[in-house]
């Protein structure tokens, strides 16, 4: 969690597959990986309370989102780098642009922006994500987590990739399976590392003690 890179564990045809760099020619037709994804996380206050912490994202977002890099672009957006990918001498450092806007209805929605002056080397990213508020009751025996609102979200994710000509060689249905199986590691890590810093800072921020506990589902 604390190191410069994050955590991800790839076998190397997998790493391969999903390996560019500029010093490669990518040609031809991009190949498309798609991933829908949903999951929640817990807040133990009221749904205004979540409201205004997640308004605030300029003071958490950097942090929670450590070990990535994080560079603010303007008022709601920042430029994220994913982490570093490769193997057999090729690499990519996914960089992608997100904004996160305000409240429409209730609902939060992340979605991709361009960062200026950068150039993606060989890959697209579109990020669609969306956040709902729930408040509950929650069954708990400690007053100070008796109130507790469910962060509910959706993410939609395509990534469009031109490979080089030696990846092309590769039968497409090895790529695509390899491919949305590291897109789908990818996210799982990522989402499960910011659901647990976001928690710990929201709640160490109201004085709570709180340990989040792993509720996934995909």
């Amino acid at each position: 969690m604390l190191s410069n890179k994050p955590d991800y564990q790839c076998f190397d045809t997998t790493e391969a597959i999903l390996s560019v760099t500029s010093t490669q020619e990518a040609i031809g037709t991009p190949t498309r990986f798609y991933g829908h994804y949903s999951d929640h996380m817990e807040m133990y206050a009221t749904a205004g309370t979540v409201a205004e912490y997640l308004n605030n994202h300029a003071s958490w977002f950097s942090r929670c989102a450590d070990p990535m890099k994080v560079e603010p672009l303007g008022k709601n957006g920042y430029a994220l780098v994913i982490g570093r990918f490769g193997s057999f001498g090729y690499e990519v450092e996914p960089k992608i642009g997100l904004e996160l806007l305000p409240p429409e209805e209730g609902v939060y929605r992340i979605c991709t922006i361009p960062i200026p002056n950068y150039h993606a080397p060989g890959y697209h990213v579109d990020y669609r994500a969306a956040l709902r508020l729930e408040e509950n009751v929650a069954n708990n025996s400690s007053a100070s987590l008796r109130q507790m609102t469910q962060v509910k979200w959706d993410l939609d994710l395509t990534v469009h990739i031109h490979f080089p000509k030696f990846i092309q060689r590769i039968p497409k249905s090895l790529v695509l399976s390899t491919g949305e199986g590291l897109l789908n590691q990818v996210v799982r890590q990522v989402s499960r590392r910011l659901t647990r810093k976001v928690q710990e800072d929201f709640h160490n921020s109201l004085g709570i003690s709180f340990s989040p506990h792993s509720k996934k589902k995909h």
